[in-house]
């Protein structure tokens, strides 16, 4: 008993187990009620469903040809009964007429169709033979409970989707089909004994649908009469095309649900993610919240999730860089502050004029640093805005250049001069004149820095290629020192300085490369420093390279 019941419990922990999992997978699946892209998505499939079966229900019940062959066949069988009535039941003197007796004798002699019913008419329009009542067939009715009215024949035998298909079918109906549909039976048999042959499709009082034939009986010229058949098995017919197309449509539907379950599920789902990520990335409080990946997805939806993660890891980037900018510049403004404060505090102490003065110069010199330092950090804060607010255009930097050594060159003063040499016959690229031309100055300025009395900064502008793509090289040499090794990456550093023996104190505050290289990557292009060297693997100088995309000629 004890292994007994272990089973069974083994059993139901395993069903539970299952219905927990299948519970999990629609949960994950089934979109959320307050999705509106799923509902979206739901209702424009079975909008569209809807549409296609009220058409083929429609079509099921205009099909021209399915009435085109029954009113051909009720046609045929009127003419034959109409002739056998001329021949046999009508008297041609003293005036043609039609032997009412002989005309039911013969109609109960003819063959007429099961759900057909023939009725023959005088020339004055009254009704002398009914099939049905020849052939003794009654129509049943159902009653209606005792003390409740009986409702009206019409409605009692059209549903409201039936009269709603109507309404749709009466749209698709020529105007003839539309004058034989709202036609009555008297108004038939008038048309026939005029002498037309009216064929169309009429409801009856009762709603049913009659595929009616009214032929004029004609013995030589004279009227004598009308013969009208009417089929009553277009109703059935139509009732029984409808049956056999829901199948198709419970089909159709599931379909449409099981595609509607899937398009939410590879469209609204990921989407939510996406937005769950940006909501909870936006209440993280600045910590990183990794977004949903969707690289995978070869889609529309995939590049949104690529360009929505490269867009927060480019957030989460400046935030980091904002940080580490503001601990950067606490830190560089602490050094001069903390020596002028301390020279302040010395300075009551001094006793003489030598130390004081060198007090106060250190003061001075430190002011001046601290002045340099807010200019070149107000610079750096702003250079992201500026370079959001200016147009990006065609610019001849080679022309700019040129410029720029011809003004350096005429106010050198004895220093070293700057030569400018151009390789290329078209030297414009795409960007921003006063970014660029900051980005130049500071190149030189600082290649002058570190060059001799009697050298010279070169500037040189190739073409190149990278990414497969055609790049504007600009090289600035100079002939100094050269760069530590270790320093190549580390000069583009935040308030990075290594000045020659000599230099002013307090002139630089470290933050040109920083900038120049933010520009640069601004307009996709790169920045980096080397060292140039002689044919014996001397040092001879630093090399700055600068590479940014050509525009091509127009």
């Amino acid at each position: 008993m004890a292994w007994a019941t272990a089973i069974k419990k083994i059993r139901f922990d395993r069903l539970r187990a299952g219905f927990e999992s299948a519970g999990d997978f629609l949960r994950y699946v089934v979109p959320r009620a307050s999705s509106r892209l799923a509902q979206l998505i739901l209702v424009a499939n079975f909008v569209a469903l809807g549409v296609l079966v009220v058409g083929m229900l429609v079509l099921s019940e205009t099909q021209r040809g399915l009435v085109t062959a029954r009113l051909d066949a009720l046609r045929t069988q009127g003419e034959l009964i109409a002739n056998v009535l001329a021949v046999g039941a009508s008297d041609i003197a003293p005036a043609p007429a039609l032997r009412n007796d002989d005309a039911r004798a013969l109609l109960r002699q003819l063959y007429v169709p099961e759900q057909a019913r023939v009725l023959v008419f005088d020339k004055a329009g009254m009704q002398v033979a009914d099939s049905h009542l020849l052939a003794d067939v009654v129509e049943m009715t159902d009653l209606p409970p005792v003390g409740e009215e009986r409702p009206s024949i019409a409605s009692s035998a059209r549903s409201l989707p039936g009269r709603a298909l109507d309404g749709f079918a009466n749209i698709l109906r020529s105007d003839a089909e539309k004058d034989a549909f709202n036609r009555s039976r008297a108004a038939e048999v008038e048309l026939a004994v005029s002498g037309e042959l009216v064929a169309g499709v009429r409801r009856e009082e009762d709603g049913r649908r009659v595929v009616s034939v009214s032929i004029p009986i004609q013995p030589v010229r004279a009227i004598i009469g009308a013969v009208t058949i009417e089929s009553y098995g277009l109703d059935d017919l139509i009732a029984a095309q409808r049956r056999a197309l829901l199948p198709f449509i419970l089909i159709a539907a599931l379909v449409t649900a099981l595609s509607s379950l899937a398009l939410t599920y590879f469209i609204a789902r990921p989407i939510r993610r996406l937005a769950q990520a940006a909501h909870d990335a936006r209440r993280a409080g600045g910590s990183r919240v990794k977004m949903p990946d969707l690289g995978s997805r070869k889609d529309e939806i995939g590049e949104l999730g690529v360009a929505l993660s490269e867009m927060t890891e480019a957030l989460y980037d400046r935030m980091d860089a904002i940080e580490s900018f503001a601990a950067d510049v606490s830190h560089e403004l602490k050094n001069p502050l903390t020596s002028i404060r301390s020279a302040a505090e010395v300075l009551p102490l001094a006793k003489d004029d030598e130390r004081r003065q060198r007090l106060l110069s250190v003061i001075q010199a430190d002011v001046s640093r601290l002045d340099r330092l807010i200019t070149d950090i107000s610079k750096a804060s702003r250079v992201d805005a500026e370079l959001a607010r200016e147009d990006v255009g065609r610019l001849d930097l080679c022309g700019l250049l040129e410029n720029l050594a011809e003004v350096y060159s005429e106010g050198k003063d004895g220093g070293p001069g700057v030569v400018f040499e151009n390789t290329v016959r078209n030297g414009s690229v795409l960007g921003r004149e006063g970014p660029l031309g900051q980005v130049f100055r500071n190149l030189i300025d600082n290649a002058l820095t570190f060059s001799p009395t009697d050298g010279e900064v070169q500037l040189t502008a190739s073409r190149g290629h990278r990414d497969g793509g055609i790049k504007l090289v600009i090289t600035v040499e100079d002939n100094g020192p050269g760069i530590p090794t270790e320093n190549l990456e580390t000069v583009f550093d935040r308030f990075y300085t290594e000045r020659p023996k000599g230099a002013a104190f307090g002139k630089h505050s470290g933050l040109g490369l920083a900038i120049s290289r933010q520009i640069v990557d601004a307009h996709g292009g790169l920045i980096d420093a080397g060292n140039r060297v002689d044919s014996e693997g001397n040092i001879v100088g630093a090399i700055f390279t600068v590479e940014l995309p050509a525009a091509l000629a127009n």
